[in-house]
């Protein structure tokens, strides 16, 4: 089977947007792109010779990673920035005292959760507390 360059050009491309979806370093879709557009411009006739084939793909992804590439990280980080906060401000009971500067149990919505004192501050089983914030499935909690 023999393989035309538009073909070539859109296999490079495809395998740079899966070595994009592996390493999710924000570097291969621009190659991806390069690698789809020469394609384009191959298979409708406007870049007929290998050179400028290779040019094109160099130029395109070039321009296109020094152009969009904080945009796009600046876009990415936004998302990704946002707190989940749906805990925040409810009320649970200590059900395994909160050492000063080490982990205790909370009951909240029917579950234990793992939680950490906000001002590093003992807190017995027993007393109320409020969720300040989340780090990861851990709650940090100021006594109530």
């Amino acid at each position: 089977m023999d393989l035309t360059l538009p073909q070539i050009w859109l296999i490079v491309g495809l395998v740079m947007l899966l070595a994009e979806l592996i390493s999710v370093m924000l570097v291969f879709v621009f190659f991806a792109a390069g690698a789809l557009i020469t394609s384009l411009f191959t298979s409708i006739g406007l870049l007929p010779s290998t050179e400028s084939q290779i040019l094109a793909f160099s130029a395109i992804s070039l321009v296109s990673l020094l152009v969009l590439r904080k945009h796009a990280r600046k876009l990415l980080e936004r998302r990704s920035a946002a707190e989940y906060s749906e805990f925040t401000g409810e009320t649970a009971m200590v059900i395994r005292d909160i050492p000063d500067n080490g982990e205790g149990r909370i009951y909240y919505r029917g579950a234990e959760w793992k939680a950490i004192s906000e001002t590093h501050h003992n807190i017995p089983a027993g007393s109320k507390v409020v969720i300040k914030k989340t780090d990861g499935i851990v709650l940090i909690v100021e006594e109530s």
